[in-house]
Parts: C-alpha cells; structure tokens; sequence
C-alpha cells in the first residue's frame, strides 16, 4: 500500500512525495481513512509510529474539500492541542509541510515567547491552530481568539497532558468549541483516565491500537547496568567513550540533576546540554538543534522537556535515572528504533532505584537484562535509600532496603507485594482521586520531574518554523518508514 491508496487529494501526495515518502505506516493505514469519514476516533500508538501523520494529513483533505466563502474572514477550523513546546512547533511544522500547495493557513501557539506575534497571526486569519492548553486559554481570555467555528480537535499525546495536570484547561476548551466537532484523540497508553476522558469527549469513536498497550519497540534492546548511585556519571562517561556513541539522548528525573549531569560530561570532554522547563526557550531551541544536525553528542533532559524530540534514526537513550512513573519509560525509550530501525535503551540502576526498576518490567511484561561494569559495582557497603522528589519522598518502603542482597548484585527478578496494591506512591500523590467516569480524567498526582500544572510556562512549543521542516514529527518514508 502507498499513500495514494488512502484517498488522500493530490496536492496532498505531491508534498507528501516531496519529503520522499511514499509507504504509510500501520497507524496511518488505519487512521487516515478512519478521519476522512469525518466520524471521531480514539488512537493508541507509542511515540514514533507516525501518528502526527495519521491525523495531519485526513485533516488537510477535509478542510481544503470545504473552503470557507470567498471574502470571508479565517476562522480557526481546526484546532490541535499538544502538551509541550517542542511537540506543538513539530506539529506545526508538519501541517506545514504536507499543506504547502493548498490555500490553507496554520499557527502555533505555545508559552515561554512573546504573546503580541501570536495574536497578529489570529487577527490576520488562521486555519489550523496548534497551541498547548496553558497559552490558548490566556490568549482566549484576553479575546482574541474564537473557537466557535472549530470542525475538527485533535487531542495529541493525550496521556502526557493528563499527567502534566491539564485536565481543567482541556475542560475550559472543551467548553468553548462546538458539539457538532470531528474529535481525535491520540494516546501512547490507555490508562483508566484517558478512558474517562474518551468517554466525555468522544461520540462512538472508532479504535486504533497499533502496539500492545504499554509495549515497547522489539527494534530496541534494552539493557541495565547496576551500579552504585555515585558512579553513575563516571559509568556514563566510560560508556559514552568505549562505544563512541554519538547523538545519545540521556534523561533524569529533576531540573539541576540534568545541569549537573551536562556539567559533569563536558568537563570530560563529551559535548552535552541539557533541556528543561527553566531553560529559556532560545536555549531550548539551540540545544535541539545542534542535537538533530549531530554537532552536540549528548542531550540531558528531562521527562517533560523532551515531550516532541522526535529524531530520525536516534542510535542511543540512556535513562541515568529511572522515571518513578513507569509509562513514562516506555516514552523514553520510544525515542530510539523508530520505524524499523534499530535502538539501545541502557539503563543505569542504583539500589535506590529497584523498586522502580520492578514496577517498569511489570508494566512490560518482562524482565530486562542486567549487567555489571567491572570497575563501576555497587559498593557491598551501600543501601537502598529514600529518593527525595519535591516534597515527596519515594523509591523504599519501610525498612531500608539493600539493593539486591547488600547492593552488591542486580536484584531478582519478580515483584514485591505491596499494602498499597502495587501502585507506586507517584500515583498515590497527596489528594483523591477523582471517580472513574466523572470526567475529572487525568490531573493524575505524582512526583514529576518538573511537576504537574505548576510548569505551566514549559507547556508552550518552541519556534514554528516554516518551509520544509529539517525533522518531521513522524513523516512518512520511503521503504514502510514512518510519516
């Protein structure tokens, strides 16, 4: 099958050929025909698998089949939402790209930039607006945006916002859009509260789930190192140095552990930077790029600031700290052996780490292989030990305990009971969770690595670019690669 075979209107092929693209992925097999029917549709797909395709494309066929009346006003007849920065400016760099020879216009709108270009851009019509829920709404209140002529609404990495404790602005969008909308909403996991908010949102949806719930790619090899928790820069290094990898993508779980961990490695002469929601948007913007043209080896970022690093044939992630949300693994290492191609996934784990450890193999459905780098063992003297997020403290439960028999070897497989019944206290937090169906869905409580609705000002997306994008947020390829 190629892209012709969708249905898709010709000025639509020609540029999705122009990018040289020509095989749909499995998700847009399914999604694009599912759109062009106008009907509403609910998407599970892991990062990578070419799901911005899957909605960009039917979305530019529909509205160029009803162009709005000669001399009149633009209206926003579309509207995309992402949880981040970077992710809205890929979003938009896509639409684009792939609208380039239709009479179509596209924004975006993201926080951490000015606000005055972005209403200019509204006061001279939009089409397509990408915007994350923080920046929509401020500019909404202001009045300078109208959402009552919305067709269609995409919901993109539904998940993510959900866990960043956007619930309450989707709602108020919600709210002003029309009822008689085309809804899309697309999620990498199908947790209970993406249900509830399926339920509130969508009407008779159709299903597309492209992998198995909370699945990792078969194209990565995973792998764990276990070490002590004050060796891991140093292992880090020696890998980085022994394989001479290059274009590794490196995450932790807090704001200044990534500017240290980017401090430690450009003192050993590897090239890093580091990304997150206190960094400007500029530097941001530097970081990635110099990332994706291959000119600064290591990336060091957080969960949130790397929502929307989407990198063609991105060879290394190493997670220097496990996430205490085990769904947020399956994101990171989604960002390596994307659409056939091939990734390694290492992991660096500490005894503090174990319990996170075994939460994310359960979530998996399997046990990842450990390792021990001779030089870099866990010291026999060291011990599990509370790991302090925010106010929150995590990671042991009860009675300190060794990493695997005195810290000394990688832990058995398998899991520990629980009183808690199994759920980690990131998902706990420190208030009720609203009842299934209210349609309070995600303002899930936990102990993110740059918190939930108070990084407001990371929510916005950094530049919308302009012309062919340098890297498209999963476009198509030649040879069944992504689009």
């Amino acid at each position: 099958m190629n892209f012709a075979d969708l249905g898709l209107a010709e000025p639509i092929l020609r540029a999705v050929r122009e990018q040289g693209y020509e095989t749909p992925t499995p998700i847009q097999q399914q999604a694009i025909p599912m759109v062009l029917t106008g009907g509403d549709l609910l998407a599970g797909a892991q990062t990578g698998t070419g799901k911005t395709a899957g909605f960009t494309l039917p979305m530019l066929h529909r509205l160029m089949g009803k162009p709005p009346a000669a001399g009149a006003r633009r209206a926003v007849r579309a509207l995309v939402m992402t949880p981040t920065r970077e992710l809205a400016a890929q979003v938009e760099e896509n639409i684009r790209a792939y609208g380039r020879h239709l009479p179509l216009n596209s924004t975006v709108m993201f926080g951490g930039v000015g606000m005055q270009p972005q209403i200019n851009a509204l006061r001279r019509g939009v089409d397509i607006l990408v915007a994350t829920p923080g920046r929509l709404l401020d500019i909404q209140q202001q009045g300078h945006l109208d959402l009552s002529k919305v067709e269609i609404l995409v919901l993109d990495e539904a998940d993510r916002m959900l866990d960043m404790g956007f619930i309450h602005d989707i709602k108020k969008v919600l709210a002003l859009l029309p009822s008689s909308k085309q809804s899309l909403l697309f999620s990498a996991t199908f947790s209970d509260d993406i249900k509830a908010l399926a339920d509130r949102l969508l009407k008779s949806p159709q299903l597309i789930e492209v992998a198995r719930r909370n699945a990792t790619a078969d194209t990565v090899a995973q792998k764990v190192y276990w070490t002590g928790r004050e060796r891991k820069k140093d292992l880090l290094a020696e890998l980085i140095r022994r394989h001479d990898w290059h274009q590794v993508l490196v995450f932790t779980r807090m704001k200044h552990g990534a500017n240290r961990l980017a401090e430690f490695l450009n003192k050993q002469d590897i090239s890093a930077m580091a990304i997150h929601g206190n960094k400007s948007q500029g530097a941001r913007t530097k970081a990635l790029s110099e990332f994706k043209a291959g000119t600064l080896q290591v990336l060091v970022a957080t969960d949130i600031a790397a929502r929307g690093i989407d990198i063609d044939e991105l060879p290394h992630v190493v997670n220097y700290e496990l996430p205490n949300v085990p769904e947020d693994y399956v994101h990171r290492i989604g960002r390596t052996g994307r659409a056939g191609c091939e990734g390694e996934a290492v992991s660096l784990v500490c005894p503090d780490e174990e319990l996170f450890l075994k939460d994310i193999e359960k979530l998996i459905k399997r046990s990842l292989p450990r390792e021990v780098m001779a030089g870099f063992e866990v010291p026999s003297t060291e011990r599990a030990e509370p790991i302090q997020i925010g106010r929150q403290t995590i990671g042991v439960r009860g009675p300190a305990r060794s990493g695997g028999g005195g810290g000394a070897r990688p832990p058995r497989d398998g899991h520990t009971p629980r009183r808690d019944g199994g759920r980690s206290p990131a998902h706990r937090g420190n208030s009720p969770k609203p009842a299934q169906g209210s349609g309070q869905g995600g303002a899930r409580p936990q102990a993110n690595a740059e918190g939930a609705r108070a990084a407001r000002p990371s929510s916005g997306g950094g530049g919308s670019g302009s012309g062919r994008p340098a890297a498209l947020l999963g476009g198509p390829r030649r040879g069944g690669h992504k689009a």
